[in-house]
């Protein structure tokens, strides 16, 4: 019962064969026999190398060491075609002496692998695809997040975002350089209904005007001499149902401008080269730090077009103008730069942003993250101090011509009638120079005298142009 139970079982392996300590076929599958064009009889005590050719079982009784993962030829007389198996050859030892060997094959068929390997690399395909989409659903979930500030410009311009996410409407985003442009068109991406597609960029100034329509829109093989084999997919089919961004559209050539126009239109363009047209789906976002609509004044912008990339213009203040946010743009930069390089710097001395808040910031955010990353790189305490702004304080004096040796104030005033405002403005400026009186010129305590924060002080201070002097 038992033998016949062990032969069921080794007739249930697709080709198996056992052979004794002189190579002579002891047992032969079914299966296996078949496949060779005879049978298992008619194969019993013949030398194993005689009824399966290139057969290695052989070499494995003389070596006593076993042969895995093997690939052979076969010759396949079910089908009447040549296969390819993988096989695994094991010698058989009794008391450590060689007595025989087995083969089986463990893959019937070559193309069975590829098939595997084909199923592998769909799944692959699939878990990177999920794996973009988990990203993009992280980072769909609190996109306004990453716009940081408390300003109410700041606060303003992330409602406007919420309410007009998810509409196709173009938007343009203007703002000096620096201010962070990018940052606030992304956050419009993330928080959409296409933030699962794609997120194209393309630098309007960065591309010579005659190579911008080509990675703007694509090309066919042979549209122009140099053209690469196959053609090229431009910007504006990699945005498909996502969102494409133009950053400084003011660069864009007028003739250029003019098919950008069409496209809007008619939303749909056509490859360089090609006739066949390509639906438009994505939804435009434009950045300039140009006064577009001065450059429609002096016939260098499309009039036209600036109404249809308009439709949401957001405009983006300079750091200048929303000094209290400063000190949350300042702990974010520097979280993100002591992960970057393996610091562990605890904040900023008091005086920092003293320094911070009494800066013109030509380059905005932008420079702000600059000068951080630069002071931390130097910082040897836990916290930032001016001792490692001196470069930032060198930079000021010689944009401030202003300073005295001697403490004192210059209010410069230009009051040209008594409404109400100019009253107002006026008691205002009156209050805060009291405070600063009281205070022995100390502007933390003046601005908690005022009970408002220190940020808010100092702007008032600068639109107020209450210059403070201080003594050397």
């Amino acid at each position: 019962m038992m033998n016949k139970l062990i032969q069921e079982a080794l007739e249930t392996f697709p080709n198996f064969v056992v052979v004794d300590n002189v190579g002579r076929i002891v047992y032969l599958t079914d299966g296996y026999a078949k496949l060779l064009g005879t049978t298992k009889e008619g194969v019993s005590g013949r030398p194993v190398e005689n009824v399966i050719p290139g057969t290695r079982l052989q070499t494995v009784l003389k070596t006593g060491e076993a042969e895995m993962g093997s690939v052979m030829n076969l010759f396949d007389h079910t089908q009447n075609c040549e296969i390819s198996v993988v096989c695994n050859r094991i010698p058989i030892k009794e008391n450590g002496k060689v007595v025989g060997a087995l083969a089986v094959t463990i893959m019937n068929d070559l193309s069975e692998v590829k098939k595997l390997h084909e199923e592998v690399e769909r799944i692959k395909s699939e878990n990177e695809q999920y794996k973009e989409k988990l990203c993009a659903l992280e980072q769909s979930m609190y996109p306004l997040e990453k716009i940081i500030g408390r300003s109410k410009a700041v606060k303003d311009i992330k409602k406007t975002i919420s309410d007009y996410a998810d509409s196709n409407l173009a938007v343009l985003i203007t703002g000096e350089t620096g201010v962070g442009k990018e940052v606030f068109a992304k956050a419009i991406h993330q928080a959409s209904n296409r933030a699962f597609n794609n997120y194209v960029k393309i630098n309007c100034s960065a591309i010579p005007g005659t190579l911008l329509e080509s990675e703007l829109f694509g090309y066919v093989e042979g549209a122009f001499t140099g053209a690469v084999k196959g053609g090229k997919v431009g910007k504006f089919e990699l945005a498909d149902k996502g969102t494409l961004l133009l950053d400084e559209i003011g660069e864009m050539p007028i003739d250029l401008q003019a098919k950008l126009l069409r496209i809007l239109q008619e939303k749909e363009f056509e490859k360089v080269g090609d006739i066949k047209t390509i639906p438009f789906t994505a939804r435009l976002v434009c950045c300039s730090n140009q006064n577009i609509e001065n450059m429609v004044f002096h016939g260098m912008f499309r009039q036209d077009l600036y109404y249809r990339i308009n439709a949401i213009e957001i405009t983006i203040p300079p750091l200048r103008e929303r000094p209290e946010d400063i000190e949350l743009l300042c702990q974010h930069f520097l979280s993100r730069i002591n992960r970057e390089n393996s610091l562990n710097i605890q904040g900023f001395d008091e005086r920092v942003f003293d320094l911070f808040y009494s800066y013109d910031w030509p380059g905005n955010v932008r420079e702000l993250e600059h000068i951080i990353e630069r002071a931390a790189v130097i910082c040897r305490d836990d916290i930032i101090s001016i001792k490692e702004l001196g470069f930032l304080i060198d930079k000021q004096k010689n944009q401030n011509t202003t300073y005295s040796n001697k403490k004192s104030y210059a209010i410069n005033e230009h009051i040209d009638g008594y409404s109400l405002q100019k009253q107002t403005q006026d008691t205002e400026r009156k209050l805060i120079i009291q405070a600063l009186f009281q205070t022995g010129w100390n502007k933390t305590k003046a601005a908690a005298l005022l009970n408002i924060d220190r940020s808010r002080l100092y702007s008032k201070l600068k639109k107020y142009n209450i210059q403070l002097k201080e003594e050397s």
